[in-house]
């Protein structure tokens, strides 16, 4: 009877050098990393193919051929931006965006700073209760809110969509702050007290230039979950010209059940740059503010 036993070690030492001669790095870092790039970039680069490609070319390629360009046009960019009301849409997801940020981040500022520095009883509990509100889904919030805003007269207006986002704005942006001003140091505050500063002065002069980080990160969040709102912009605004451009792209330019794929697609990449120029600009802020704040 033949012994196996020396044949299947040596098989496994050679299988053990083998997996041995791969790079590490390669297995646990590279591979995954670049799936998951894959994965997070390959809806960009389908809305830029399809943004370029002709109605023909677009219902004839099957396969792998739709993943390239063979006959490149810019039409579908010039019919969305000279023949439709795309202009306008961008304008008002604009005005709506920024205002509605501006007047969160206020908001929060001033909230957070009062739970987190004031030190009276009950603030913990205070702030947990704000942070649940973000917890409640629009969905069931948009019912509500509908009929004050019609009861206001403020349908069809932007300034419908700009006093009910900071209803989901506010409650998060409170949150991410206080856990930022938590890690400024209380000494700070103290000695400008002494010295005769009010609460106001603190805050303008000490807290908000140490807290520059967490503000930009909380307006990041704020500015892109307004950019990108589809539900309170569907209930709220009727008219095309008033319409904001997550909303527009969808209801005008789908007409029954023919759908505009080259114009759909160069909607939402020419909607998704802003967003992009956004992080490029503050990611090293916005990562700051994620590793740490100031250190006692």
């Amino acid at each position: 009877m033949t012994n196996t036993t020396p044949d299947r070690n040596a098989d496994s030492r050679e299988g053990m050098v083998s997996l041995d001669s791969i790079p590490r790095k390669v297995v646990t870092v590279y591979i995954p990393l670049a799936i998951i790039v894959f994965v997070l970039l390959f809806p960009f680069y389908w809305m830029g193919v399809t943004t370029f490609k002709t109605h023909q070319e677009l219902y004839s390629n099957r396969g792998l051929s739709a993943l390239w360009i063979y006959e490149p046009t810019i039409q579908n960019v010039k019919h969305l931006l000279f023949e439709t009301e795309y202009p306008r849409w961008l304008w008002n997801t604009m005005f709506v965006t920024v205002t509605a940020t501006f007047l969160s981040i206020f908001c929060s500022v001033c909230a957070a700073y009062a739970i987190e520095r004031l030190r009276y009883k009950g603030a913990r509990t205070v702030g947990m209760l704000i942070f649940l509100a973000y917890l409640v889904p629009p969905s069931i919030l948009f019912i509500p809110l509908s009929i004050m805003v019609f009861k206001l007269g403020l349908f069809d207006s932007s300034w419908a969509l700009i006093l009910t986002y900071p209803t989901f704005l506010i409650p998060f942006c409170t949150w991410l702050l206080m856990g930022y001003f938590r890690s400024i140091p209380y000494e700070l505050e103290e000695c400008a007290l002494v010295d005769g500063a009010t609460r106001l002065q603190i805050l303008m002069k000490i807290v908000l230039p140490l807290s520059v980080p967490g503000l930009i990160s909380a307006g990041i969040f704020a500015f892109t979950l307004s950019w990108n709102e589809f539900i309170y912009a569907l209930t709220f605004i009727s008219s095309a010209e008033n319409k904001t451009m997550p909303v527009g792209v969808v209801t005008e330019l789908i007409t029954f059940d023919v759908y505009n794929w080259g114009g759909l697609m160069a909607g939402a990449l020419l909607g998704s740059l802003p967003i992009a120029i956004l992080y490029s600009f503050f990611v090293e802020h916005y990562v700051s503010s994620m590793t740490g704040a100031v250190k006692e």
